[in-house]
């Protein structure tokens, strides 16, 4: 039996609206205001998910359920397995003492603790943010700065705000290719439109990082660093997303800015070297200033040896997110299994598609192809360069198993509640008020692409959630698709760091369990103050400065 989706069910927009919001604001104030641990509030979303799909959009129960558990399975593959497999890698090198040579090494490059932050969480963050996406940048940052003694709060909160402008292209490219792919968008004008958008906010991000960590001060104190950082990736950024396309955006960005910014410390340094490891501001969240201290000197075979797991990590991820090579291994093994009783059964309904539309319900068991699979096997290799025996390896996965058993649980859980909202049509409610709004669309329009990634956690899906209602809603109302489709994406990404998946990922490489809510609290401000700029920039463009649109139009 086929059920189609109801976004009013109550003939009110407002009361269908509010209804719809529930589940979302039951786990966001469970995390930020009630303190609640983030499985259960988690858990507690999921069930007034389940509560209002059924008894009040009216989706069957069993439905209902199979949605639920397709979301779970989806958290433990891909995303929970590159949480585990990211946090094995750092536990073995901090077990053999590897990661406090390569700490020493970083800070020999520099010992200010805002250019630790602008070459780890910003430039390398952005190059695993293009070569494999989907929580590997925010899971390797963080566990760097942590290990780095960046208070928790600053190694979870700043690695979140730092991975925000590579999104759109992240993992190869992906986003931006399932947007063209799923909607009819032409993929290289939608690319250059985005990288006419996220250009302004590669050159901004990495100063707004360092005014969140050291304040204004701190941050005029080094701003041609930041300059350069940032120009160095803005660049790169829209040259090779208007002439190239989306694959290798980021990838050829992040080492251009990587490059420079280290090529500049050699002739550039700060007047005064920042000690602090926290935030300005929250000084007793996990961490005390440190007093400046001369780095320990390292013999060069012994530094090598400590970056080789790192240089590992970096080439296996970049080799398993080419499409050849995941083209290849799920060839050999990717098994499709439909989910009985909700494959094909659930159709969306206009506006939000052009006609009756049958939503696919199928997980993939893509073990080999996974990005969680090519850093265990970096892992299991790293290990070996380092000493380690195959006995010592399967003891320390397993302490790591249940290290983060509770995180992966919540990934499971959120997981669960962000595809039940996609197959109940919550979130399309959501996404129809935000259309309603006029001439003020190119302005929510974004904020739309900015709720969908906070809800599923992925620029990818909310691509796939709102791109299509983006394209009938910027072609009702006279405005670019190509520029709404892509604000959609622009948009989405400053929704990444308040994303659940991304926060609980964040607290469990700084292991700081149980904290998700003051990490939330902290970056909620500054993820709606960036996507209201996006916001602004995308409603500059469509009425004010349109030659920005020129080719792409």
């Amino acid at each position: 039996m086929v059920w189609q989706q109801v976004y009013n069910p109550f003939d009110s927009m407002l009361v269908s609206t509010l209804l719809a919001a529930v589940p979302v604001a039951v786990m966001l104030i469970g995390l930020g205001f009630l303190h609640l641990k983030a499985h259960i509030a988690a858990a507690a979303g999921l069930a007034s998910a389940l509560a209002i799909a059924i008894l009040a959009f009216g989706m069957p129960a069993g439905m209902a359920g199979r949605a639920a558990l397709l979301g779970g399975l989806t958290g433990l593959l891909p995303i929970g397995w590159i949480v585990l497999n990211i946090i094995f890698l750092h536990q073995l090198t901090e077990q053999n003492g590897s990661f406090k040579v390569l700490q020493d090494s970083i800070a020999g490059i520099t010992e200010d603790r805002r250019l630790q932050l602008l070459l780890i969480a910003f430039a390398f963050g952005a190059f695993f943010e293009g070569a494999a996406g989907f929580g590997t940048p925010v899971a390797v940052t963080a566990a760097i700065l942590i290990g780095l003694g960046f208070s928790p709060l600053a190694a979870s909160g700043l690695s979140l705000i730092a991975n925000t402008a590579p999104v759109a292209y992240g993992a190869l490219g992906t986003p931006v290719i399932t947007l063209a792919k799923v909607h009819g968008y032409d993929v290289l004008a939608v690319s250059a439109m985005i990288g006419r958008q996220l250009p302004f906010f590669s050159l901004l991000v990495p100063f707004w990082l360092i005014w969140a960590f050291a304040g204004w001060r701190g941050m005029k104190q080094i701003w041609p660093a930041v300059l350069v950082t940032g120009v160095s990736f803005a660049v790169p950024q829209f040259l090779v997303s208007n002439y190239m396309g989306p694959e290798l955006v980021d990838v050829i960005a992040a080492i251009c800015s990587m490059t420079a910014l280290v090529l500049f410390l050699r002739v550039w340094q700060p007047s005064e070297i920042w000690t602090s490891v926290s935030l300005k501001g929250h000084e007793k969240d996990g961490g005390e200033a440190r007093a400046a201290t001369a780095p320990t000197r390292h013999a060069r075979a012994d530094v090598v040896k400590a970056w080789t797991p790192w240089v590992i990590l970096t080439a296996f991820v970049f080799v398993w997110g080419l499409p050849a090579t995941k083209a290849w291994l799920n060839g050999i093994f990717a098994p499709k299994f439909p989910i009985e009783g909700l494959h094909k059964l659930i159709e969306k309904m206009p506006p939000v598609v052009p006609k009756p539309t049958a939503e696919s319900a199928e997980y993939v068991l893509g073990l080999l192809s996974a990005t969680g699979s090519g850093i265990l096997l970096a892992a299991v290799v790293g290990g070996l360069v380092m000493g380690y025996g195959l006995p010592a390896l399967v003891q320390a996965y397993g302490r790591t198993i249940w290290l983060v058993k509770y995180s992966l649980l919540t990934i499971v859980l959120m997981l669960a509640l962000g595809t039940l909202t996609r197959y109940s049509g919550l979130d399309t409610t959501l996404g129809l008020a935000f259309a309603s709004t006029g001439v003020f669309y190119p302005f929510f329009g974004t904020l739309m692409g900015w709720l969908g990634v906070a809800l599923t956690g992925s620029d990818t899906a909310s691509n796939v959630l709102f791109g299509g209602m983006q394209k009938v809603a910027a072609e009702q109302l006279g405005l670019s698709p190509n520029l709404m489709g892509a604000a959609n994406s622009s948009g989405g990404v400053m929704g990444k760091m308040i994303d659940a998946q991304s926060i609980v990922v964040a607290s469990t490489a700084t292991r700081w369990f149980d904290h998700e809510g003051d990490i939330l609290r902290y970056v909620f401000f500054h993820s709606i103050a960036l996507a209201s700029l996006v916001g602004i920039l995308v409603t500059l463009q469509a009425y004010v400065y349109p030659f920005t649109l020129m080719v792409v139009k």
